[in-house]
This record gives structure tokens, C-alpha cells and sequence, in this order.
């Protein structure tokens, strides 16, 4: 099958492997491996002299190529200063997208190692060290074509592309508009002079492995954004802002061994929380419609759950209207 004639589903072993050493001068043996991934087709190889390789084929019209080489380039210069991240790898002609017809690719090297859903105090420390080194490095320049983290832009969007999709039942889409309108109006004005960098954007414990004798590493930087540093470590807090103090503490200690933290944005974690509903939703939004191939939730689109959704929301906002002020301006 010609190159240019592929498909994102239609990637037989015998042309990921052929692509992948004509592209990376890389000869490889017969190992190709698919791997579980949400959103791009990932594949397990190996090269002659046994090292182990994740061939990442990404799924076309998801991201420009200009929002491809902002991941590549952050993790380039997180790797540049010695932070735990899988970079990719140089291709044959020094650039790390390949390109197999319409479709763009990059090799990682294999590196195992497991997820904790829980952390001890050093860990949290260590986190927050890990963290605040990686956002000195995002702090240094803006991405180029990233989604901007806020809730009158991507979360705007992302309600509009929701109502747009028609998978929303004709009764449901009204009270679904005004429960994200208000939230929207509410959350906004939290956000007014909050600092924006590049963020890993997706940062919850399945993105985080631990390497015996070595330490964390990130993982999986799709998600990409431009946000503020407190999306980065929220999702990773084991519940709400007020029930995770002592966790927020020690992340902060670690953090701000490295750089400064601005408390006043501990008052984002709700909305954003908030956010990531409807972000979630999108998601599966697309995913359902884009190719009808792809894993969404389980009863995604059913009615139970647009019901759920505008009830979630609907508490969300009124958790959100009941954050207590504290000391310093700050509200959790």
C-alpha cells in the first residue's frame, strides 16, 4: 500500500516498521507491538541492537504542526536541562517529526515504570520540585500554537463545539447552555492577571512514572497548554482544595525550591476543576464524532448522561459560589 494512500486506522505492522527505519536510518527486527492510546496509534518496536522504541503515529487534524514541534520543542529543552522527561528522538535528518503520507510521527525510547495514585511526603516534596523545575523552563517563551487555558476561551470554545456536535438532546442543550454560561461568568473574572506559561496541561497520576533508582518522569505532554502553573499539580491532590491542605503545603515547599508560587492562584483549582468537566466532555465529543472508532465513555451521549453532566456542573458552581475567603486574599 502506498504511503500517501495510508489511513490513521489502516497502519499494518510491515509499514510502520518500514517507515520508521527509511525515516530514523534505524534498522529494526520484526517487533511491532500496538499499544493502548486514546487519541494516536502507538506501536512497541525494537532496534538491532535490542534497545526498545514507542513509535508515536499522531492522529491527523487533532494538532498543527506547529502545536506538534511546541511539544517537541518543550520536551527538547526539559531533557536539555536534565529534567526527567522522554524526549524524541533525532530522526535521519535531525528533526524529530517524521512523515508517512498525511499522517506525522515521532520515536521515544521505551522506558518503563509504574503510576502511584498515592504519595507520601517526600514524594510530594518531590513532585513539587519536579513541577516548579519544569514550569522555570515553560516559563521561558509562549508556545506558538497551544490552546490557552481559560474559561472565556478554551472552555468557550469547548461548550460551543459540545452544542454544536447534535449529540445533546433537543430539551437538554438549554439548561446545559445555562449551567455553563453561568459557570463561565462566574470563574472568569477568578482568572483576571493570572499568569500563563506553557504547562504540561494533563498532569494526573497515570502521566507520572517512577523509575526505581531514579525518580518521577513526566509523561505524555499532548496536552500541551498555555495555563496557569496551578493546572500542573491539582489533578494529583487526592480531593477537593480544602481537604488537601497539608498536600498543597508540602507540593508548594518543593515547588518553590526552584520558583516562586503565587498562593492567590490556589483559588483556581475549583473552577478548574469545573473546567476539566467540560474539557472531558469535549473530548469524548469529538472522539464520537470525528471518526466513530474511537473509545469514549461507556454511556457517553446517552441521556443519563447529559442529565449527570448539567447536575455535576450545576453543584460545581455552587461549590465554587460557597469558597470560603483565606488569610491573604486567597479563596479554597
Amino acid at each position: 500500500m502506498p504511503h500517501n494512500s495510508l489511513t490513521f486506522h489502516s497502519l499494518p505492522p510491515h509499514t510502520v516498521l518500514d517507515v520508521v527505519e527509511k525515516v530514523s536510518g534505524r534498522r529494526c527486527t520484526n517487533l511491532c507491538r500496538p499499544l493502548n492510546s486514546y487519541i494516536n496509534r502507538v506501536f512497541e518496536l525494537q532496534d538491532a541492537d535490542g534497545s526498545g522504541l514507542i513509535a508515536k503515529f499522531y492522529r491527523p487534524g487533532r494538532w498543527s504542526l506547529a502545536a506538534l514541534e511546541d511539544e517537541h520543542d518543550l520536551l527538547l529543552e526539559l531533557a536539555a536541562e536534565e529534567l526527567p522527561v522522554i524526549a524524541p528522538l533525532p530522526l535521519a535528518d535531525g528533526a524529530t517529526l517524521g512523515r508517512c503520507g498525511d499522517l506525522r510521527f515521532a520515536l521515544f525510547p521505551k522506558k518503563g515504570g509504574r503510576s502511584f495514585d498515592e504519595y507520601s511526603d517526600d514524594q510530594w516534596l518531590e513532585l513539587g520540585r519536579l513541577i516548579g523545575r519544569a514550569h522555570v523552563v515553560g516559563a521561558r517563551r509562549a508556545p506558538a500554537n497551544r490552546i490557552v487555558m481559560a474559561p472565556d476561551h478554551s472552555t468557550r470554545q469547548q461548550v460551543d463545539a459540545i452544542l454544536a456536535s447534535d449529540l445533546v438532546p433537543v430539551d437538554l442543550a438549554a439548561p446545559l447552555r445555562e449551567v455553563t454560561d453561568a459557570l463561565i461568568a462566574e470563574i472568569t473574572p477568578l482568572f483576571a492577571g493570572t499568569e500563563r506559561i506553557r504547562i504540561h496541561g494533563d498532569c494526573h497520576f497515570s502521566n507520572l512514572i517512577y523509575r526505581p533508582g531514579e525518580s518521577f518522569y513526566l509523561i505524555d505532554l499532548d496536552d500541551m497548554a498555555s495555563g496557569p502553573p496551578v493546572q500542573d499539580f491539582w489533578m494529583l491532590l487526592p480531593g477537593h482544595a480544602e481537604e488537601s491542605l497539608a498536600e498543597i503545603d508540602l507540593f508548594l515547599e518543593g515547588y518553590e525550591t526552584f520558583r516562586d508560587f503565587d498562593r492567590r492562584s490556589l483559588r483556581l483549582i475549583e473552577p478548574l476543576r469545573a473546567m476539566r468537566f467540560i474539557h472531558y466532555t469535549a473530548w469524548c465529543a469529538l472522539q464520537a464524532t470525528e471518526d466513530g472508532l474511537s473509545r469514549v465513555a461507556t454511556d457517553f451521549g446517552s441521556r443519563a448522561y447529559w442529565q449527570q453532566e448539567i447536575r455535576d456542573l450545576a453543584d460545581q458552581l455552587e461549590r465554587i459560589r460557597k469558597m470560603p475567603a483565606a488569610p491573604g486574599g486567597n479563596s479554597l
